[in-house]
């Protein structure tokens, strides 16, 4: 009697951040895949076997994971009826799927001039129209468990699986939300960084209602202060460098000029989330944030960004994640959720939750 076969797993394609181009070989090796090809700049198609890259030590370095399904290797600009056959083949091979969304996006989003991403508008365009209606028609509307037909184009074709966005690792093709910035408003480029946050934590928890406190360390010059305000939260935040002077007129922003490690609430005082962006070493970063969470709400969460700039290896990233994993623990903080954002350097931002939650 012969066992039933197995079909091989997909492909997959793996989108790591150029600003670990450097690791590429060490974190490819450490997810247990094989490198089948790179295509732009930031993304790799790999064999990967029975390997569980979501829960690997190495999967924070992917940004975005698709199981390829449906690929048509080709060159786009020279194809004739490109938009059509690749809608059609889609329809052919996804419909009976029923996916919740369909979004398309380009393969190497740096890449100059717009043709790739209007390809790509045009390409989802005609894809809806072939498929059944769909009651979800942006990525902002989908439900982060459910299946969505994800499509990424370039000059090296068409690659598409059907994935959930949790899964997948955005709401997004290739990721999270870019958030644009007017030079004339933003205050810091870490503003977008907590509105990217922000964004991608849905994946993991229901939207934070505008009306929360929070507590932020080391909030000069004020960048990411500025987007809590905006979105109707109340923040205190502490540093000894002061803030912006185009946010002194915020009624809902308490300023403490002080030293964070020697910051100690009110009597009473508490808050839905504390956030910190410091620099320095981590673990001291993290020292401050465990010290002062025990003023977090029921359910509250942490926002902190990993810095690792001085650490050379993949590996030595992991051990540093690691020890503050453990001290998360000591502090009764459960990690939600990790990753590197849009406007992340060579940075992680880490999500945990008040464990009483």
């Amino acid at each position: 009697m012969h066992s039933p076969e197995v079909a091989p797993p997909s492909p997959l394609l793996l989108r790591i951040p150029e600003v670990f181009a450097d690791l590429v070989p060490e974190i490819l090796e450490g997810l247990g895949v094989q490198s089948i090809k790179r295509m732009g700049s930031e993304y790799f198609l790999v064999n990967a076997g029975r390997a569980d890259i979501r829960n690997s030590a190495y999967g924070k370095f992917v940004r975005w994971y698709l199981p390829v399904e449906h690929s048509w290797p080709c060159n786009p600009e020279k194809m004739t009826g490109f938009v059509e056959k690749a809608a059609q083949g889609l329809l052919k091979k996804f419909a009976s799927r029923k996916p919740q969304a369909i979004l398309v996006g380009q393969l190497d989003p740096s890449a100059s001039g717009r043709y790739y991403k209007t390809l790509a508008s045009n390409l989802r365009g005609r894809t809806l129209q072939v498929f059944p209606a769909m009651e979800i028609g942006s990525a902002e509307e989908q439900h982060s468990g459910r299946g969505t037909l994800f499509c990424l184009v370039g000059k090296e074709g068409l690659f598409s699986g059907v994935i959930s966005p949790k899964a997948a690792n955005g709401f997004h093709p290739g990721g999270t939300k870019y958030i644009s910035q007017n030079a004339e408003d933003t205050i810091s480029r870490a503003g977008a960084k907590i509105a990217e946050a922000l964004h991608y934590l849905r994946l993991h928890l229901p939207e934070l209602p505008a009306g929360g406190r929070w507590l932020e360390l080391g909030a000069s010059p004020g960048g990411m202060t500025s987007e809590l305000l905006k979105r109707g939260f109340h923040v205190t935040a502490v540093d000894r460098a002061v803030l912006d002077s185009r946010l002194a007129n915020f009624k809902s922003l308490e300023f403490l000029r002080r030293d964070v490690a020697t910051f100690v609430p009110e009597k009473g005082a508490s808050y839905n989330a504390i956030l910190s962006d410091m620099n320095g070493k981590p673990r001291d970063a993290f020292q401050q944030v465990a010290r002062l969470s025990v003023f977090l709400k029921p359910a509250g969460i942490v926002v902190f960004t990993l810095k690792t700039t001085a650490v050379e290896s993949a590996a030595a990233i992991n051990d540093l994640h690691l020890a503050i994993l453990k001290d998360a623990e000591e502090a009764g903080l459960t990690p939600v959720a990790g990753t590197h954002l849009t406007y992340n350097r060579q940075e992680f931002t880490l999500f945990f939750r008040r464990r009483n939650a």
